[in-house]
């Protein structure tokens, strides 16, 4: 599977996410991110609950050191009254043992609330506000409306749904106005980033085409008085991807000459689209975009992200608001072990079940005994080369 999406083209992918069930169940979880890193993945992340890593304090720092870059972690609120009502469990204090553990490994975390409306919708602004207090370890919240392709009956649907559009209204609304809903903007609108640094190395470029109402993200900063600076305060992120498209014809068919022109041209022009005034008072934001968007400084991306919280929310769908249109442009796959490279959203609405009875294997059977003999041999010569 791993090497199926490598072969992709013309862009091998570059992000995997071993998620599940529960992947840390799997001792050989170190081994299966070695792996990705070997087949060439740039980026691996887990979604998790976070229950392994509370346990073991060392367990981050085991996926660190194999390759991990993020955990993405399940965070449904800021009181023990969510998880209580949809896992069934008061686990939060596992979730901040696990944040802890994270932060002493250097491991970063986004947090994944799944939103449902009436159980942890009151609780959007605390998440946020919680991310920004862990900004040393917290690098994003990703938003998640509950999507309805499982038990839930059909005459809750309406009364438990959220859309992005309600989202962001509660983010405005919980933040005090500090982060309004003209702060976000839909996934698909960085492509011209995208399309600019693949003009430029004349390469091509993983490009966020998917469907506007996909989701919707925008980055924020924090002053050191608690304040909150959405990137739209001070950045016209309209004028910004102007500039970028503006640039890119010309980068595509110009000579070196041409190039250097056509840069020097954006370098003169880039800070027109920056307030200064406005911007936080720890960045040089202008000279941060310069290095990373035109001299490809990549170090100046790491400065942003360290700096920065990433507020998002991705609406996965269910066969209540399934829409083709969506799923034609879809950026999130999932592989299987029959070489199908198969959308997400239709994953969970049609392949699933099908999947899962081809290729589950029973535990009582020849077959699993086999693999937990090799899993449990993998992890004991793991164990015995610390």
């Amino acid at each position: 599977m791993l090497k199926n999406l490598r072969d992709n083209r013309p862009v091998p992918t570059p992000a995997i996410q071993y998620s599940g069930g529960e992947p840390t169940v799997r001792p050989d979880l170190p081994e299966l991110i070695k792996m990705a890193k070997e087949e060439g993945f740039t980026h691996t992340q887990i979604a998790t609950n976070g229950i392994t890593l509370a346990k073991d304090e060392n367990y981050a720092k085991v996926l660190k050191d194999a390759g991990l870059n993020t955990v993405y972690l399940q965070f449904d609120g800021v009181t023990k009254e969510p998880y209580i009502q949809s896992r069934n469990a008061d686990i939060l204090d596992k979730k901040y043992q696990a944040i802890e553990n994270c932060r002493k490994a250097h491991l970063g975390i986004v947090l994944v609330p799944t939103l449902v409306k009436g159980m942890n919708d009151h609780q959007i602004g605390d998440i946020i506000q919680f991310a920004l207090d862990n900004l040393d370890v917290i690098r994003g919240v990703n938003f998640q409306p509950v999507s309805f392709a499982g038990r839930t009956p059909s005459d809750k649907v309406e009364e438990q749904r959220i859309t992005i559009d309600d989202l962001i209204s509660e983010v405005e609304k919980q933040t005090d106005g500090q982060i309004s809903k003209k702060s976000f903007y839909p996934a698909s609108s960085v492509a011209p980033i995208s399309d600019l640094i693949a003009a430029m190395n004349k390469d091509y470029e993983v490009t966020l085409t998917c469907h506007e109402h996909c989701g919707v993200g925008t980055y924020v900063f924090r002053e050191e008085d608690g304040s909150v600076i959405p990137i739209t305060e001070f950045i016209d992120v309209d004028q910004f991807l102007s500039l970028l498209e503006k640039s890119i014809p010309d980068l595509e068919k110009g000579t070196k000459l041409g190039k250097t022109k056509t840069l020097a041209r954006a370098l003169k022009e880039l800070p027109k689209t920056v307030n200064r005034n406005k911007s936080p008072s720890y960045i040089n934001i202008t000279e941060l975009l310069k290095n990373i968007f035109l001299k490809q400084d990549y170090g100046a991306l790491g400065d942003f992200h360290m700096n920065a919280l990433l507020i998002s929310c991705m609406h996965f769908m269910d066969p209540f608001n399934f829409d083709q249109n969506r799923v034609k442009r879809c950026v999130i796959h999932y592989a299987t072990p029959d070489g199908r490279i198969i959308p997400f959203c239709t994953m969970n609405n049609l392949y699933r079940e099908g999947v899962e009875e081809k290729f589950n294997i029973p535990l009582d059977s020849e077959r699993s005994k086999e693999i937990l003999r090799q899993v449990k041999q993998a992890a004991l010569e793991q164990a015995q080369q610390k």
